[in-house]
């Protein structure tokens, strides 16, 4: 240990021995620095092998506040988790941090030698990109809180925190905000990379409710940005993803609305499968923003598969059935399930649902309309196999979310109605790759039909594309790059590298 962390450590316990309950407080006061017991194999950004003196990584260990994890651990094995069991990925090493401080000395740490740098905040990452090999992990499952201030209606939320968070702390002063429609979603990934929601539609995404937020840029400085300070940071962040740095802190807009919700799923022959989507494709263009209606093609592994409309309305519950009456006449009802629930309740429905938690793959895209043709080529290209599910879904946008402009933040695809996404699943421990191509060729059929992928839910990110799907807002997404993150050290995501 360095004279400085020497007495540093000494002047905590000599403190705490003059308290009351000093052996336990002074325990409790002094940070004990994981002990590095060799030099660390590690690789940079660009893949070349290095070796990071013990020492050096000592210091990093002895200046955090959290704990810096190495492997071999069972918390080391924890923190590198992935929802996705396809990626087993084994960090160098791994900080997790308290607060804002720890997150600029790994961010520094990272920057001044050149290693790889992946940051987890839920673990939900469809594309694997939260943990590395070889690399550092920053691990935010340490820096999790929500404080609400009811007065105000706003939520200041720790950049780990979960989204059943958020929900559960806004819900109780009656308040809401959207928050994606799984409640361990980590609020960082979501927000970042746009954020939808089940109240999307009436209240906007996830980034048009953010007033402020707190970043560790790459250079290590911390900063409070917003529409008034650092603007062009502000705007990037609302939909660039996780390109300019560690958000550690997040300033919500929250919305008055009541706790019950009325929320269903409608199930339809296959058979009927064309005509219940082209209904879905006209009268969800009549609902009101306090409606949002899904509709899906498919199934899971071992069920016969069907054809779906699921919904939720967050108005007054005495308006639903008005809106709901017409979905039965979509087709030939075979199971229905309409219930009024607790929103919050609403939210964790999905939690062991997520497909992402499951092994297989996924692909999405954008889409204006949702047209004849469209409807045909999903359904004559699906193909039911006994040792694999495949889903098609048709995600609900519109409303409040279509309403603000494509270029008003990151986040381009403001005059999609809809998103598609196509996943396919199979039993863990089995070779994929016939389910794998077989969901690629679906796609090729439907790709024509749609615009970009959503940064949250794309499995594969082929850089080519990255600048496609954030279209006219790319060269301004390059500029603030190359401003804030000129060697492209935050560069696991929908990478936007700097020229």
């Amino acid at each position: 240990m360095d004279r400085r962390s020497f007495i540093r450590s000494s002047l905590s316990v000599a403190i705490a021995a003059s308290l009351p309950g000093a052996h336990a407080l002074a325990l409790s006061l002094v940070h004990a620095p994981t002990s590095v017991p060799a030099d660390i194999d590690a690789i940079t950004g660009d893949g070349a092998e290095i070796t990071l003196p013990r020492a050096a990584v000592q210091e990093l260990s002895d200046s955090l506040k959290g704990k810096l994890l190495l492997p071999g651990g069972e918390a080391y094995d924890q923190a590198r988790w992935l929802l996705q069991s396809r990626y087993d990925k084994y960090p160098a090493f791994i900080v997790q941090p308290t607060g804002a401080a720890d997150v600029q000395n790994a961010v520094t740490f990272a920057r001044e030698n050149n290693l790889l740098l992946a940051v987890k905040c839920g673990g939900h990452s469809a594309a694997g990109k939260s943990s590395c090999d070889k690399g550092m992990q920053i691990d935010l499952s340490q820096l999790r809180n929500a404080r609400v201030d009811r007065a105000a209606k706003t939520a200041r939320i720790a950049g780990g925190s979960l989204l059943g968070e958020l929900d559960h702390e806004a819900m109780a002063h009656g308040l809401v905000t959207t928050a994606g429609s799984v409640s361990h979603t980590g609020v960082g990934g979501l927000t970042l990379g746009g954020g939808f929601g089940r109240l999307g539609r009436r209240f906007g995404m996830s980034i048009d409710n953010v007033l402020e937020m707190d970043v560790v840029t790459p250079d290590g400085k911390f900063r409070r940005v917003g529409p008034e300070s650092d603007p062009d940071l502000y705007w990037a962040l609302r939909g660039g993803g996780g390109n300019f740095g560690v958000v550690t802190s997040f300033l919500f807009q929250l919305h008055e609305m009541q706790r019950d919700v009325v929320t269903g799923y409608i199930a339809y022959p296959l058979s009927e499968a064309r005509q219940v989507l082209n209904f879905h494709a006209e009268y969800s263009q009549k609902v009101p923003d306090e409606m949002s209606i899904g509709a899906s093609i498919g199934g899971r592994l071992g069920d016969d598969p069907g054809v779906g409309l699921s919904f939720i309305w967050s108005g007054d519950p005495a308006r639903a059935e008005k809106y709901i009456e017409p979905l039965r006449k979509a087709g030939t009802v075979v199971f229905e399930s309409i219930q009024t629930m607790d929103y919050v309740a609403v939210q964790r429905s999905g939690d062991i649902d997520d497909t992402r938690a499951f092994t297989g793959y996924m692909k999405s895209g954008f889409i204006k309309s949702i047209s004849g043709d469209l409807v045909d080529a999903v359904v004559d290209n699906f193909e039911a196999h006994p040792d694999r599910a495949t889903r098609f879904i048709f995600t609900h946008s519109g409303g409040a979310i279509g309403r603000v402009g494509n270029s008003e933040t990151a986040f381009a695809h403001r005059d999609a109605d809809y998103g598609l996404l196509s996943f396919v699943s199979w039993k863990t421990g089995e070779d994929g790759n016939e389910h794998t191509k077989y969901i690629n060729s679906h796609w090729s059929n439907v790709e024509p039909f749609t615009s970009g992928f959503y940064v949250n839910d794309q499995f594969d990110q082929p850089q080519e594309m990255v600048s496609t799907t954030y279209r006219e807002n790319f060269p301004r997404l390059l500029k603030i790059k190359q401003t804030y993150d000129p060697t492209n050290l935050f560069r696991l995501n929908a990478n936007i590298r700097p020229s």
